[in-house]
């Protein structure tokens, strides 16, 4: 058996490797939009399922399974995306300072069979920064490529992040413990 992990993303390869599973990767073209009045702490996992039916059925062979997962920052009811520029990073990075928010990871596995899907919430404390802890970290780290532009593994996640409630990997954007037994669910001889 081997997974296929559906995503661009360095932190999740990572994350899904060190499962000890063979993975191999695939980059699927998905469209990220969603509708307006959709819940926000439904849209990872609409656009993870957007991401496994995406793949052709002909790459998930046996007992191989693909795994596709998106992940969002939620403050009050407004979807933080991944950041355009420096000054958005900025402008979001503010935005959490001192307040909490959630973030959901929607994660799909799919096998030649079946498809089973979940969303992972976490809260996240942020203690207020100053506009010099925030600017440093942004001129940095560069968090351009990360929902809510931020890191929990990066330097604004040891100073910054007072607590979280729920899974720290969720936030890294793969709660693996729970993939790990959504494989089991769907492979029993593992």
């Amino acid at each position: 058996m081997k997974l296929l992990l559906a995503s661009k993303s360095p932190r999740r390869r990572q994350l899904l490797g060190e499962l000890g599973f063979p993975v191999e990767f695939i980059t699927l073209d998905v469209d990220e939009h969603v509708a307006a009045g959709t819940p926000a702490a439904d849209t990872a996992e609409l656009l993870a399922c957007r991401k496994a039916e995406a793949c052709p059925a002909e790459l998930i062979a046996g007992d191989d399974i693909l795994v596709a997962a998106d992940t969002v920052v939620v403050l009050g009811d407004k979807v933080l995306g991944k950041p355009a520029d420096r000054n958005e990073a900025l402008a979001m990075l503010r935005s959490l300072s001192g307040n909490q928010h959630a973030v959901y990871t929607g994660v799909c596995l799919r096998t030649a069979t079946r498809t089973l899907s979940f969303t992972e919430k976490t809260d996240v404390f942020f203690r207020q920064l100053s506009d010099e802890e925030l600017a440093y970290y942004v001129d940095n780290y560069r968090p351009f490529d990360k929902a809510g532009a931020y890191g929990i593994q990066e330097w604004i996640g040891m100073v910054g992040i007072s607590r979280i409630e729920g899974c720290y990997y969720n936030v890294m954007g793969l709660p693996v413990s729970r993939v790990y037994e959504a494989i089991r669910q769907l492979n029993p001889r593992i």
